[in-house]
Protein backbone atom coordinates (compact mmCIF):
# COMPACT_ATOMS: atom_id res chain seq x y z
CA UNK A 1 0.00 0.00 0.00
CA UNK A 2 2.93 2.34 0.71
CA UNK A 3 4.25 1.74 -2.80
CA UNK A 4 0.78 2.38 -4.23
CA UNK A 5 0.44 5.66 -2.29
CA UNK A 6 3.89 6.71 -3.45
CA UNK A 7 2.98 6.10 -7.10
CA UNK A 8 -0.24 8.07 -6.78
CA UNK A 9 1.62 10.95 -5.13
CA UNK A 10 4.25 11.03 -7.86
CA UNK A 11 1.54 10.98 -10.53
CA UNK A 12 -0.22 13.88 -8.84
CA UNK A 13 3.00 15.90 -8.66
CA UNK A 14 3.74 15.18 -12.30
CA UNK A 15 0.26 16.29 -13.31
CA UNK A 16 0.58 19.53 -11.38
CA UNK A 17 3.95 20.29 -12.97
CA UNK A 18 2.80 19.48 -16.49
CA UNK A 19 0.70 21.65 -18.74
CA UNK A 20 -3.10 21.37 -18.40
CA UNK A 21 -3.14 19.75 -21.81
CA UNK A 22 -1.00 16.74 -20.89
CA UNK A 23 -3.31 14.50 -22.93
CA UNK A 24 -2.33 16.34 -26.13
CA UNK A 25 0.99 14.47 -26.12
CA UNK A 26 -0.45 11.18 -24.86
CA UNK A 27 0.17 8.43 -25.78
CA UNK A 28 3.85 8.55 -26.64
CA UNK A 29 4.42 4.80 -26.39
CA UNK A 30 2.35 1.60 -26.51
CA UNK A 31 -0.52 1.27 -24.02
CA UNK A 32 -1.31 -2.00 -22.25
CA UNK A 33 -4.89 -3.13 -21.70
CA UNK A 34 -5.08 -6.04 -19.26
CA UNK A 35 -7.89 -8.57 -19.73
CA UNK A 36 -8.26 -10.70 -16.56
CA UNK A 37 -9.67 -13.58 -18.58
CA UNK A 38 -8.21 -16.11 -21.05
CA UNK A 39 -7.37 -15.22 -24.62
CA UNK A 40 -9.91 -16.16 -27.25
CA UNK A 41 -13.10 -15.83 -25.22
CA UNK A 42 -15.73 -13.24 -26.15
CA UNK A 43 -14.60 -10.42 -23.78
CA UNK A 44 -11.05 -10.81 -25.09
CA UNK A 45 -12.25 -10.67 -28.70
CA UNK A 46 -14.31 -7.54 -28.06
CA UNK A 47 -11.42 -5.87 -26.25
CA UNK A 48 -9.11 -6.57 -29.18
CA UNK A 49 -11.59 -5.09 -31.67
CA UNK A 50 -11.78 -1.90 -29.59
CA UNK A 51 -8.00 -1.84 -28.99
CA UNK A 52 -7.38 -1.95 -32.73
CA UNK A 53 -9.62 1.08 -33.24
CA UNK A 54 -7.90 2.97 -30.42
CA UNK A 55 -4.51 2.17 -31.93
CA UNK A 56 -5.56 3.69 -35.25
CA UNK A 57 -7.18 6.75 -33.65
CA UNK A 58 -4.38 7.59 -31.21
CA UNK A 59 -1.32 6.59 -33.20
CA UNK A 60 0.12 4.12 -30.68
CA UNK A 61 -0.46 0.42 -30.21
CA UNK A 62 -3.00 -0.62 -27.58
CA UNK A 63 -1.64 -4.02 -26.61
CA UNK A 64 -4.06 -6.51 -25.06
CA UNK A 65 -2.44 -8.61 -22.33
CA UNK A 66 -4.29 -11.59 -20.85
CA UNK A 67 -3.72 -12.16 -17.14
CA UNK A 68 -6.30 -14.76 -16.26
CA UNK A 69 -6.76 -16.65 -13.03
CA UNK A 70 -8.25 -16.73 -9.53
CA UNK A 71 -11.68 -15.28 -10.36
CA UNK A 72 -10.24 -12.28 -12.24
CA UNK A 73 -7.98 -11.42 -9.29
CA UNK A 74 -4.61 -11.81 -11.05
CA UNK A 75 -5.15 -9.23 -13.78
CA UNK A 76 -7.21 -6.86 -11.65
CA UNK A 77 -4.63 -6.73 -8.85
CA UNK A 78 -1.85 -6.12 -11.38
CA UNK A 79 -3.56 -3.00 -12.73
CA UNK A 80 -4.48 -1.76 -9.24
CA UNK A 81 -0.74 -1.74 -8.48
CA UNK A 82 0.37 -0.29 -11.82
CA UNK A 83 1.79 3.21 -12.22
CA UNK A 84 -1.07 5.68 -12.90
CA UNK A 85 0.65 7.17 -15.92
CA UNK A 86 -1.90 6.44 -18.64
CA UNK A 87 -0.10 3.40 -20.03
CA UNK A 88 -1.89 0.58 -18.19
CA UNK A 89 -5.65 -0.01 -18.16
CA UNK A 90 -8.00 -2.82 -17.12
CA UNK A 91 -10.79 -4.34 -19.21
CA UNK A 92 -12.67 -5.05 -16.00
CA UNK A 93 -15.44 -7.56 -15.49
CA UNK A 94 -18.46 -7.04 -13.26
CA UNK A 95 -17.23 -10.04 -11.28
CA UNK A 96 -13.97 -8.27 -10.48
CA UNK A 97 -15.57 -4.96 -9.55
CA UNK A 98 -18.88 -5.73 -7.84
CA UNK A 99 -18.91 -9.44 -6.92
CA UNK A 100 -15.42 -10.12 -5.61
CA UNK A 101 -15.65 -7.34 -2.99
CA UNK A 102 -18.49 -9.26 -1.32
CA UNK A 103 -17.24 -12.82 -1.82
CA UNK A 104 -13.55 -12.49 -0.86
CA UNK A 105 -12.59 -11.69 2.73
CA UNK A 106 -9.17 -10.16 2.04
CA UNK A 107 -9.45 -8.63 -1.41
CA UNK A 108 -6.17 -7.00 -2.40
CA UNK A 109 -7.87 -4.09 -4.19
CA UNK A 110 -10.75 -1.69 -3.66
CA UNK A 111 -12.88 -1.13 -6.81
CA UNK A 112 -13.61 2.49 -5.85
CA UNK A 113 -10.36 3.65 -4.22
CA UNK A 114 -7.85 1.86 -6.42
CA UNK A 115 -9.39 2.57 -9.84
CA UNK A 116 -10.80 5.41 -11.91
CA UNK A 117 -13.57 4.47 -14.37
CA UNK A 118 -12.88 5.44 -17.98
CA UNK A 119 -15.94 4.09 -19.81
CA UNK A 120 -18.60 1.44 -19.65
CA UNK A 121 -17.94 -0.75 -22.69
CA UNK A 122 -20.57 -3.48 -22.94
CA UNK A 123 -23.20 -5.54 -21.20
CA UNK A 124 -23.05 -9.32 -21.39
CA UNK A 125 -26.41 -11.06 -21.48
CA UNK A 126 -27.01 -14.37 -19.69
CA UNK A 127 -29.71 -16.82 -20.70
CA UNK A 128 -31.60 -19.53 -18.83
CA UNK A 129 -31.64 -22.60 -21.08
CA UNK A 130 -33.17 -26.06 -20.88
CA UNK A 131 -32.63 -29.36 -22.60
CA UNK A 132 -35.23 -29.62 -25.42
CA UNK A 133 -36.74 -32.70 -23.76
CA UNK A 134 -37.70 -30.66 -20.68
CA UNK A 135 -41.43 -29.93 -20.71
CA UNK A 136 -41.09 -26.23 -19.96
CA UNK A 137 -41.05 -23.49 -22.56
CA UNK A 138 -41.04 -20.56 -20.11
CA UNK A 139 -39.43 -19.77 -16.78
CA UNK A 140 -42.86 -19.93 -15.11
CA UNK A 141 -43.36 -23.43 -16.50
CA UNK A 142 -39.90 -24.52 -15.30
CA UNK A 143 -40.70 -23.19 -11.84
CA UNK A 144 -44.00 -25.07 -11.84
CA UNK A 145 -42.22 -28.24 -13.03
CA UNK A 146 -39.74 -28.07 -10.15
CA UNK A 147 -42.45 -27.39 -7.60
CA UNK A 148 -44.44 -30.38 -8.83
CA UNK A 149 -41.47 -32.65 -8.02
CA UNK A 150 -39.08 -30.80 -5.67
CA UNK A 151 -35.41 -31.53 -6.30
CA UNK A 152 -36.07 -33.07 -9.71
CA UNK A 153 -34.60 -30.24 -11.82
CA UNK A 154 -30.84 -29.65 -11.82
CA UNK A 155 -29.16 -26.56 -13.22
CA UNK A 156 -25.54 -26.22 -14.38
CA UNK A 157 -23.87 -23.01 -13.14
CA UNK A 158 -20.37 -21.57 -12.87
CA UNK A 159 -20.28 -21.77 -9.08
CA UNK A 160 -22.22 -20.37 -6.13
CA UNK A 161 -20.20 -17.15 -6.02
CA UNK A 162 -20.11 -16.43 -9.74
CA UNK A 163 -22.69 -14.74 -11.94
CA UNK A 164 -24.76 -17.67 -13.18
CA UNK A 165 -24.68 -19.21 -9.71
CA UNK A 166 -25.97 -15.98 -8.17
CA UNK A 167 -28.71 -15.71 -10.79
CA UNK A 168 -29.81 -19.30 -10.08
CA UNK A 169 -29.80 -18.78 -6.31
CA UNK A 170 -31.80 -15.60 -6.73
CA UNK A 171 -34.36 -17.47 -8.82
CA UNK A 172 -34.65 -20.10 -6.08
CA UNK A 173 -35.12 -17.44 -3.42
CA UNK A 174 -37.66 -15.35 -5.31
CA UNK A 175 -39.64 -18.28 -6.74
CA UNK A 176 -39.45 -20.52 -3.70
CA UNK A 177 -37.96 -23.30 -5.80
CA UNK A 178 -35.24 -25.82 -5.04
CA UNK A 179 -33.39 -26.12 -8.33
CA UNK A 180 -30.36 -28.30 -7.64
CA UNK A 181 -27.34 -26.20 -8.62
CA UNK A 182 -24.43 -28.15 -10.09
CA UNK A 183 -21.17 -26.11 -10.25
CA UNK A 184 -18.88 -26.56 -13.26
CA UNK A 185 -15.35 -25.24 -13.64
CA UNK A 186 -15.50 -25.61 -17.42
CA UNK A 187 -18.30 -24.03 -19.46
CA UNK A 188 -17.93 -26.65 -22.18
CA UNK A 189 -18.73 -29.43 -19.69
CA UNK A 190 -21.76 -27.57 -18.35
CA UNK A 191 -23.14 -27.06 -21.85
CA UNK A 192 -22.43 -30.64 -22.91
CA UNK A 193 -24.17 -32.09 -19.85
CA UNK A 194 -27.16 -29.83 -20.49
CA UNK A 195 -27.37 -30.98 -24.10
CA UNK A 196 -27.19 -34.67 -23.19
CA UNK A 197 -29.74 -34.26 -20.40
CA UNK A 198 -27.44 -35.10 -17.53
CA UNK A 199 -28.66 -31.79 -16.11
CA UNK A 200 -31.96 -30.30 -17.18
CA UNK A 201 -31.07 -26.61 -17.31
CA UNK A 202 -28.16 -24.18 -17.35
CA UNK A 203 -27.43 -20.45 -17.29
CA UNK A 204 -24.87 -19.29 -19.83
CA UNK A 205 -23.63 -16.10 -21.46
CA UNK A 206 -25.32 -15.33 -24.76
CA UNK A 207 -21.95 -15.47 -26.50
CA UNK A 208 -21.76 -19.16 -25.56
CA UNK A 209 -25.44 -20.06 -25.82
CA UNK A 210 -26.54 -18.62 -29.14
CA UNK A 211 -24.89 -21.23 -31.39
CA UNK A 212 -26.57 -24.03 -29.42
CA UNK A 213 -29.88 -22.19 -29.55
CA UNK A 214 -29.54 -21.89 -33.33
CA UNK A 215 -28.74 -25.61 -33.58
CA UNK A 216 -31.78 -26.49 -31.46
CA UNK A 217 -29.73 -28.38 -28.87
CA UNK A 218 -30.68 -25.96 -26.06
CA UNK A 219 -33.91 -24.00 -25.67
CA UNK A 220 -33.89 -20.47 -24.19
CA UNK A 221 -36.65 -19.70 -21.70
CA UNK A 222 -35.52 -16.43 -20.09
CA UNK A 223 -32.91 -13.69 -20.32
CA UNK A 224 -31.25 -12.56 -17.11
CA UNK A 225 -31.94 -8.95 -16.21
CA UNK A 226 -34.82 -6.58 -16.68
CA UNK A 227 -35.09 -6.38 -20.46
CA UNK A 228 -35.22 -8.57 -23.54
CA UNK A 229 -32.27 -8.61 -25.93
CA UNK A 230 -32.20 -7.86 -29.64
CA UNK A 231 -30.86 -11.27 -30.68
CA UNK A 232 -33.70 -13.09 -28.85
CA UNK A 233 -36.66 -10.68 -28.93
CA UNK A 234 -39.23 -13.39 -28.20
CA UNK A 235 -37.50 -14.63 -25.05
CA UNK A 236 -38.82 -12.87 -21.92
CA UNK A 237 -36.56 -11.29 -19.33
CA UNK A 238 -36.47 -12.99 -15.92
CA UNK A 239 -37.96 -9.81 -14.46
CA UNK A 240 -41.17 -10.45 -16.41
CA UNK A 241 -41.71 -13.45 -14.13
CA UNK A 242 -39.67 -12.64 -11.02
CA UNK A 243 -39.41 -8.90 -10.47
CA UNK A 244 -36.42 -9.02 -8.11
CA UNK A 245 -33.94 -10.91 -10.30
CA UNK A 246 -31.84 -8.38 -12.19
CA UNK A 247 -28.25 -9.54 -12.42
CA UNK A 248 -26.10 -9.31 -15.54
CA UNK A 249 -22.49 -9.17 -16.60
CA UNK A 250 -20.75 -6.12 -18.00
CA UNK A 251 -17.31 -4.78 -18.87
CA UNK A 252 -15.76 -1.44 -18.04
CA UNK A 253 -12.41 0.10 -18.89
CA UNK A 254 -10.65 1.17 -15.70
CA UNK A 255 -7.46 3.09 -14.97
CA UNK A 256 -5.30 2.95 -11.85
CA UNK A 257 -6.38 5.66 -9.40
CA UNK A 258 -4.39 8.84 -9.93
CA UNK A 259 -4.26 8.60 -13.74
CA UNK A 260 -4.40 12.17 -15.13
CA UNK A 261 -7.97 13.32 -15.70
CA UNK A 262 -7.40 14.68 -19.18
CA UNK A 263 -6.01 11.31 -20.31
CA UNK A 264 -9.11 9.63 -18.88
CA UNK A 265 -11.35 12.08 -20.75
CA UNK A 266 -9.47 11.71 -24.02
CA UNK A 267 -9.54 7.92 -23.91
CA UNK A 268 -13.23 7.86 -22.94
CA UNK A 269 -14.12 9.99 -25.95
CA UNK A 270 -12.20 7.67 -28.28
CA UNK A 271 -13.90 4.61 -26.78
CA UNK A 272 -17.30 6.22 -27.40
CA UNK A 273 -16.34 6.70 -31.06
CA UNK A 274 -15.15 3.10 -31.30
CA UNK A 275 -18.36 1.75 -29.74
CA UNK A 276 -20.46 3.77 -32.19
CA UNK A 277 -18.50 2.59 -35.22
CA UNK A 278 -20.35 0.32 -37.69
CA UNK A 279 -17.79 -2.46 -37.16
CA UNK A 280 -18.28 -2.66 -33.39
CA UNK A 281 -22.05 -2.16 -33.65
CA UNK A 282 -22.20 -5.12 -36.02
CA UNK A 283 -19.65 -7.33 -34.26
CA UNK A 284 -20.70 -6.91 -30.62
CA UNK A 285 -24.13 -8.63 -30.91
CA UNK A 286 -22.52 -11.67 -32.55
CA UNK A 287 -20.35 -11.95 -29.42
CA UNK A 288 -23.38 -11.67 -27.14
CA UNK A 289 -22.81 -8.06 -26.06
CA UNK A 290 -24.77 -4.82 -26.05
CA UNK A 291 -22.64 -1.72 -26.61
CA UNK A 292 -23.48 1.97 -26.68
CA UNK A 293 -24.60 2.28 -23.07
CA UNK A 294 -25.47 5.98 -23.00
CA UNK A 295 -24.16 8.18 -20.23
CA UNK A 296 -22.16 5.32 -18.69
CA UNK A 297 -19.62 5.63 -21.52
CA UNK A 298 -18.41 8.87 -19.89
CA UNK A 299 -16.11 8.73 -16.85
CA UNK A 300 -18.71 10.39 -14.59
CA UNK A 301 -21.49 8.15 -15.88
CA UNK A 302 -19.33 5.05 -15.53
CA UNK A 303 -18.52 6.01 -11.95
CA UNK A 304 -22.21 6.38 -11.10
CA UNK A 305 -23.00 3.06 -12.77
CA UNK A 306 -20.22 1.30 -10.85
CA UNK A 307 -21.38 2.69 -7.51
CA UNK A 308 -25.00 1.70 -8.21
CA UNK A 309 -24.03 -1.80 -9.32
CA UNK A 310 -21.76 -2.27 -6.31
CA UNK A 311 -24.59 -1.36 -3.95
CA UNK A 312 -27.21 -3.45 -5.80
CA UNK A 313 -24.98 -6.52 -6.00
CA UNK A 314 -24.16 -6.23 -2.31
CA UNK A 315 -27.86 -6.23 -1.52
CA UNK A 316 -28.45 -9.39 -3.58
CA UNK A 317 -25.49 -11.23 -2.05
CA UNK A 318 -26.53 -10.33 1.48
CA UNK A 319 -30.11 -11.41 0.79
CA UNK A 320 -28.80 -14.77 -0.43
CA UNK A 321 -26.82 -15.16 2.79
CA UNK A 322 -23.48 -15.56 1.01
CA UNK A 323 -20.52 -14.90 3.30
CA UNK A 324 -17.07 -13.83 2.09
CA UNK A 325 -14.33 -16.45 2.19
Amino acid sequence: MQRRSHLVLLAGIALCLSSPAVAQSWPQRPVTVVVPQPAGNSPDVLCRVIAEKLSRALGQQFVVENRAGAANLVGTQAVARAAPDGYTFLFATSAALVMNPYTFKNLAYNPIKDFTPVAMVARSNHIVLVNPEVKAKTLAELIALEKSAPGSVSMAVDGPRNLSGLIAQSINKQAGTGFVLIPYNATTNAVQDSITGRVQATIQAASIAESFIAAGTLRPIAVAGSRRIGSLPDVPAISETLKSVDLQGWFMLMAPAGTPTDIIEKLSAEIARALNSPEVQERAPTLGFDVGVGDAVTPAGAKRFLEEELAATGTVIRELGIQPE
